[in-house]
């Protein structure tokens, strides 16, 4: 589950930039696996982890031991589209 877009368009402003921010996007992957619960509930038991170096956010749920990625997004360009799809969204 990685942007692939935002990936494609750092490497074309600066080489190896793209490779950057998805190693940057894995790492915290893996910081969620291993304790979602460092990072803050920014909204009715959603979360957000920041990305190192970049203006991007992971926002997720966890649940039991599930947990589950809504969007990774630029926190300029569009801060709340990760509420789209939800049920309590209006």
């Amino acid at each position: 589950a990685r942007d692939s877009r935002a990936a494609l368009r750092y490497e074309r402003e600066r080489e190896g930039l793209g490779f950057r921010f998805e190693v940057q996007v894995n790492t915290v992957f893996a910081r969620l696996v291993e304790n979602p619960f460092q990072f803050p509930v920014i909204e009715q038991g959603v979360r957000r982890a920041l990305v190192r170096d970049f203006p991007y956010g992971v926002f997720f749920t966890t649940e039991t031991d599930l947990i589950t990625v809504l969007a990774v997004l630029h926190l300029r360009r569009h801060p709340d589209s990760w509420k789209r799809g939800r049920g309590d969204v209006e």
